[in-house]
């Protein structure tokens, strides 16, 4: 065991180890060689996600015990969408080094991740996977569904809609608060398909957790379970020495893509997924996003694709009887955490709700995928949703309406005398991982309010940002390079002609190559937003988007050798 060289020796460095974790009254045999495994906890009350994780890691402290390991908990960095500015992805690289280092420098022999909101589960895994120790993730579980008068509400999908209402005057403002109260009744992560419940499925697709770990609400018992078999589970894992890089392998994250086709999930897993893979040395890019995803069916109906939320996807046999609709596209002899492959996970699988879960030959939508688009406007990529997108703009050609910045689009969008019409394409600019600074949620741009009072509810929208899982539209996203680095989405123009073919993956920009030179030598630099501190770091060492917004120091890992005593 790593830990014995903490732990397990005679000297005056295992009485110094020994002595001060006595202090809060551990058995002596605590300390006989068992296994140590530590549970990273992202609990915070400024993380509303995850501010039911103490209690969770209590079930997963007696899954350990009852397996005869030693549980340690511990806190780490804990980032909440909803709170976090300028915004939560700013923090993720950070978090992630938080847990690397802490990992590392620790007599951990495996970890049990707890995550939950956005950022922490990639996070969590990122940092995890650059010191490779046996690894086990617990979600923790979606939220119940939002009731409002009569209705289901779904997290974020809904404000949405309801804030364009606001603005039609369709709804009132008391009508608007009674919303936000009725949204978010129970502990627990967005009840649509967010990034959180996102990310939990990728974890579970990629055999990094056990199955149903996507699924079960927050406040269900059966949640609690669960973290108490994780609990049990990482302790033979250790035993059997299964690292974090025999189950989170290219075949795993080859998974996760398809699955997330099938759920129609969020445009943020391709970012987590890629960084995570470099962080692994796993050879895992754009290209593999738009070779094994964009012609997934999406299987699932559920917001802000569909009409149902996560709690009907557990009732209706959650994550597991989605992957077996989908095996023909699964790499089943993929090992996971529960030391069976994926396809052996899956034989027990039901499904007992075909309208919710749909077969694969009455697909919700015949893709769910994530498509790629490339061309003059995003040489090194972009992605789309088609899922949330609406196929009448999946081929568009329209004039550019650009803002500078997102300050700029606050100031004139619902401007009454901007030249604008529901054929033309909002394009934003100064929101990639340089230029808001981190990348921020603000994609799907606000249509204009002359707009919305006509009726119009989508249009073609570019940017450099990141888009919530739970958004919708046709958004066009993570362009890269980014603007604030001089890429060609920077030359745009009021007045240019975009064209977007989604099904030719195809994203251009109608203007001569030699007047994008002039445009370039005339380009100037935005001056950096911080001068110091942690954002200095972020600007000076973050990677683009198609790279996983990384940092260019943390590719890679490691490794769990342990470091020199420190007396």
């Amino acid at each position: 065991m790593r830990s014995t060289q903490w732990f397990g020796t005679p000297d005056k460095y295992g009485f110094y180890a020994r002595s001060w974790m006595k202090n809060q009254g551990i058995l002596p045999e605590m300390f006989d060689g068992r296994p140590v495994i530590g549970i990273c906890n992202t609990w915070s009350e400024m993380s509303p996600c995850n501010a039911h994780l103490r209690a969770l890691a209590e079930h997963v402290k007696k899954g350990v015990l009852l397996a005869g390991g030693f549980p340690v908990e511990f806190p780490v960095m804990s980032v909440g969408e909803p709170i976090t500015r300028p915004t939560a992805m700013i923090y993720r690289n950070l978090m992630s080094m938080d847990v690397e280092e802490t990992l590392r420098a620790n007599p951990f022999d495996g970890v049990v991740l707890l995550a939950g909101c956005d950022k922490t589960t990639p996070a969590l895994m990122m940092g995890a996977a650059s010191v490779d120790l046996p690894t086990i993730l617990v979600s923790g579980g979606p939220m119940l569904n939002g009731r409002f008068r009569g209705k289901q509400l779904g997290s974020g999908t809904d404000v949405i809609r309801y804030d364009e209402m606001l603005q039609t005057g369709e709804m009132s403002l008391a009508e608007f608060q009674d919303a936000e109260a009725a949204m978010s009744r129970s502990a627990g992560s967005c009840m649509t398909m967010g990034t959180a419940s996102t990310m939990a499925s990728m974890g579970e697709a990629m055999g990094l957790a056990l199955p149903q770990n996507a699924n079960i609400p927050a406040v269900d018992s059966r949640r609690a379970v669960l973290a108490a078999e994780s609990g049990k589970r990482i302790v033979d894992m250790v035993l059997q020495d299964v690292k974090m890089s025999k189950i989170v392998t290219k075949a795993a994250l080859e998974n996760a893509v398809v699955v997330n086709g099938g759920i129609g999930g969020s445009t943020n897993a391709v970012v987590h997924l890629i960084a995570l893979a470099g962080r692994l040395g796993i050879d895992f890019s754009l290209d593999d996003w738009d070779r094994l995803g964009k012609d997934i069916p999406c299987l699932l109906d559920l917001m802000p694709s569909g009409r149902f939320l996560m709690e009907e996807f557990y009732y209706a046999g959650g994550l597991p009887a989605l992957m077996k609709e989908l095996l023909p596209y699964l790499q089943g002899d993929a090992l996971t955490v529960t030391g069976n492959t994926l396809a052996e996970n899956l034989a027990a699988a039901e499904c007992f709700d075909t309208e919710v879960i749909r077969p694969l030959d009455r697909p919700l939508k015949p893709r769910g995928g994530i498509a790629v688009l490339r061309g003059n406007l995003a040489p090194d990529g972009a992605v789309i949703k088609p899922s949330a997108a609406s196929p009448e703009l999946m081929q568009h050609r329209g004039r550019a309406v650009v803002f500078e910045s997102m300050p700029d689009f606050k100031a004139r969008i619902d401007d009454p005398d901007l030249d604008v019409d529901e054929s033309c394409v909002l394009v934003l600019k100064s929101a990639g991982p340089v230029g808001y600074p981190g990348m921020p949620e603000v994609g799907n741009m606000t249509l204009p309010r002359k707009l919305l009072l006509k009726g119009v509810r989508d249009m073609v929208r570019i940017s450099d940002a990141r888009m919530s899982g739970t958004a919708f539209g046709t958004v066009v996203l993570h362009v890269a390079p980014e603007s604030a680095v001089g890429g060609p989405l920077a030359l745009v123009r009021d007045g240019d002609m975009i064209e977007l073919d989604v099904d030719a993956g195809r994203l251009h920009l109608d203007v001569s190559a030699e007047e994008l030179a002039i445009r370039k030598a005339a380009w100037a630099a935005p001056k950096p937003h911080y001068d110091r501190g942690y954002g200095r770091i972020f600007i000076d060492n973050v990677m683009q988007a198609d790279k996983g917004v990384d940092f260019d120091v943390l590719v890679g890992g490691s490794g769990d050798g342990v470091p020199a005593k420190s007396v």
